[in-house]
């Protein structure tokens, strides 16, 4: 046996503190040969507290180390073949492939600058789900041939711009495009299925993904514009899988005072709940707000926005959690 793969086996994972992030403990459910997805971040792009960010949760935040949160991302783990994947490369990869490490260490590494995942899933062009992309460059890790999945948009984007060009012309990332609906095999016991969504899209089109293992699956989609905007009905989605990770960026209409709210379009989380609330009681507890705004109260444990949510019979995502798959 080993070594990565007695690390997978071991009970009780606890994750250290890195720099100043928050890096949770770990839960052991999922642990062994089981497949899991293990949520690395929660924050909206900027992280919390998210720079020059004023807001009563940045400061909570910057008193207290347990109040601040990685962007947000996810890890999708193989403890049986030791490899791992990767949905969206933040700004905190350094501080989420440490996760990574601590979690699903892989089975062996070659020398040089192997891949640090046997793939990074890219959902769109918004600088916190694909800007950690340059720490694999030669300033920095210089990574050899680091798989990237990504939709044809956004690879000509990686492709056509700099400094991002230079990842491909040195081989630093390999990128693999994907098509909206068709399942992309991560390998022979999971896979993931690409689902667009109307968001911003200034550089990209943007895509949520469906995960799938050899029992369980999930749907990670962090940005959307509206629902009501989308070609299909999200509660459709939602009940064909086990949970349902949704963009919960804000709350509601009021958090960002001086700013048009038209101009980041998100379902508010406030419009969510009264949307829902006609489902079943099983679905309805399928489904998990991410990728919350510094602005967002929710992202306050025990806060009266989080205890409306739970009322509603849905939930805040948390960092470390993990979901069999």
């Amino acid at each position: 046996m080993t070594a990565a793969r007695r690390g997978f086996l071991a009970a009780g994972v606890a994750l250290l503190a890195i720099g100043a992030a928050r890096i949770p403990r770990v839960s052991a459910e999922g642990q062994g040969p089981t497949s899991f997805a293990l949520v690395l971040g929660t924050a909206q792009d900027g992280g919390l507290p998210q720079l020059g960010g004023n807001a009563d949760q940045d400061l909570a935040a910057r008193q207290d180390p347990k109040r601040r949160r990685l962007v947000t991302s996810l890890l999708v783990v193989d403890p049986g073949s030791e490899e791992r994947f990767l949905i969206d490369a933040t700004p905190d990869i350094r501080e989420q492939a440490e996760i990574a490490d601590r979690v699903a260490p892989q089975a062996a590494k070659a020398a040089g600058r192997p891949p640090l995942f046997q793939a990074i899933a890219l959902t769109h062009a918004h600088i916190g789900h694909y800007a950690g992309l340059m720490h694999l460059g030669r300033e920095a890790y210089g990574a050899s041939g680091q798989r990237v999945l990504a939709s044809d948009r956004m690879a000509r984007f990686l492709e056509t711009n700099g400094p991002w060009d230079l990842l491909v012309k040195l081989n630093h990332i390999a990128i693999e495009r994907f098509t909206a609906d068709r399942p992309v095999a991560l390998n022979t016991r999971l896979s993931i299925t690409p689902i667009a969504v109307p968001h911003r899209d200034e550089y990209s089109d943007t895509y949520g993904f469906v995960v799938r293992g050899p029992t369980r699956s999930l749907l990670w989609l962090p940005d959307i514009d509206k629902w009501e905007k989308w070609d299909r009905r999200i509660e459709d989605v939602i009940a064909g899988v086990d949970v349902a990770y949704v963009d919960g960026t804000f709350f509601d209409a009021t958090e960002l005072p001086g700013r048009a709210m038209s101009e980041v379009p998100h379902p508010f989380i406030a419009e969510s709940l009264a949307r829902f609330a006609s489902l079943p009681e099983k679905q309805r507890r399928k489904i998990v707000f991410v990728h919350l705004n510094h602005t967002n109260p929710a992202a306050t444990p025990g806060s009266k926005a989080e205890q409306e949510i739970v009322k509603a019979g849905m939930r805040v995502a948390s960092e470390g959690e993990r979901q069999p798959l």
